[in-house]
């Protein structure tokens, strides 16, 4: 027999990255996920309990099928012995849900209920948190002991992936939509090299074996969230403030791309391995991250891909906190001596995009930045920050 599987949540990452993986790895013979839109759940119990995903290559977009699917709603009464039972019979388990908020919305109450310590199990927390695992190990624990042989993983995951309900964009790229007659449509990029903690349990061996596992999560965590978030998120405002709609739409602009590499390579880059070099991982390496850089370059205006400049760009509060990607970026620059000028010119217009009607002004700059800062901006850094975007206002 092979393995079991079930996962909490069906967006795009749980379905076409870690479903899609097990499925792809031939090890197990059941795949359950938890999800609590009934329109969902009936559409894929109708459809033969398949789901159709698509995926974009750097040439063209393919879809797969899976299959054999069992999806269960924990909020209706007559599938919660069947979603316990499967727990219980799980080998390989996966968070993929909006935040670690909802691990106390019914998650950690299913798991304390029924993870024993009759056999060695893991879960993936694809959460976008670098502390996912923790706080799901803690929520467990308010419902009673985690077991010895039950590890819960922490996961970097540089896939880029989202549900397309445009119309016009999935008949233009031939998008195969999730079910028929949904209005909606899967849509993941081909990579799918994704890091996670290592496994500390004796003898478990994973079903899905294209996950890599590093002893140290930190580093790689930070490499996504000051390298590949914070360019991401750079491009995009700086994209918005241009008129493009969609990340393909820089593919043509010269100076916009050169922005981005140099941010990469000279701020991103330079800060990141000055901190981690001593990890000996090639990706803390000139040459390491420059390859990484490039790929992810390329890969983020893939014109199959339709990667919306409204999505990177929503929640600019959020992006302009003290340690999020553009800022914190920029003081993990400072922090090894590098000036982030181009990162500051992201800050900037993530300001302007939040503040689409205002006049940004020197003076205006340094209050919202303190305000949204408010007690967590370090002193040592924040002034010079707030200089490097006021540099830019024209």
């Amino acid at each position: 027999m092979g393995k079991n599987f079930v996962g909490f949540g069906f967006g795009p990452i749980q379905s076409a990255l870690v479903v899609y993986e097990a499925q792809c790895s031939g090890n197990f013979s059941s795949l359950t996920v938890a999800e609590v839109d009934q329109g969902l759940v009936d559409a894929v119990r109708a459809n033969d309990r398949t789901v159709h995903i698509n995926i974009a290559h750097a040439d063209r977009v393919e879809s797969a099928d899976l299959t054999g699917l069992q999806l269960l709603n924990p909020t209706v009464e007559a599938d919660r012995p069947a979603l316990a039972q499967a727990v219980r019979d799980a080998d390989e388990l996966a968070t993929a849900v909006p935040s670690v908020d909802f691990y106390g919305k019914g998650i950690a109450q299913a798991l304390a209920a029924n993870i024993d310590d009759r056999k060695p199990r893991i879960l993936y927390a694809c959460e976008n948190n670098n502390y996912a695992a923790r706080h799901l190990n803690a929520a467990i624990a308010k419902f009673g002991n985690i077991p010895g042989n039950f590890q819960i993983l922490n996961t970097v995951i540089g896939k880029m992936s989202g549900l397309i309900a445009d119309d016009a964009t999935i008949e233009e790229l031939g998008l195969v939509r999730l079910t028929p007659g949904s209005d909606k449509a899967v849509l993941v990029e081909a990579f799918n090299a994704i890091q996670i903690d290592r496994i500390t349990l004796d003898g478990f061996t994973r079903g899905i074996p294209v996950f890599g596992e590093k002893a140290d999560l930190l580093p790689f965590e930070e490499a996504k969230l000051f390298g590949h978030n914070a360019i991401h998120a750079l491009l995009g405002y700086l994209a918005a403030e241009r008129g493009y709609s969609a990340m393909s739409d820089i593919a043509a602009d010269r100076e916009l791309l050169e922005i981005g590499r140099t941010a990469f390579i000279d701020e991103c880059g330079a800060a990141l391995i000055a901190k981690y070099a001593g990890t000996g991982d090639e990706l803390f390496t000139p040459a390491g991250f420059r390859d990484y850089a490039e790929d992810l370059l390329i890969r983020m205006h893939n014109p199959f891909l339709q990667d919306a400049v409204a999505r990177i760009c929503r929640d600019p509060q959020r992006k302009l906190s003290w340690g999020d990607r553009l800022v914190g970026t920029m003081h993990l620059a400072l922090a090894h001596g590098i000036e982030p000028r181009n990162m500051a010119r992201g800050v900037l217009a993530a300001l302007r995009f939040r503040q689409p009607d205002a006049e940004i002004t020197a003076p205006g700059v340094a209050a919202t930045l303190r305000e949204t800062w408010g007690t967590s901006a370090d002193e040592q850094h924040a002034d010079r920050i707030i200089e490097l975007v006021q540099a830019w206002v024209g």
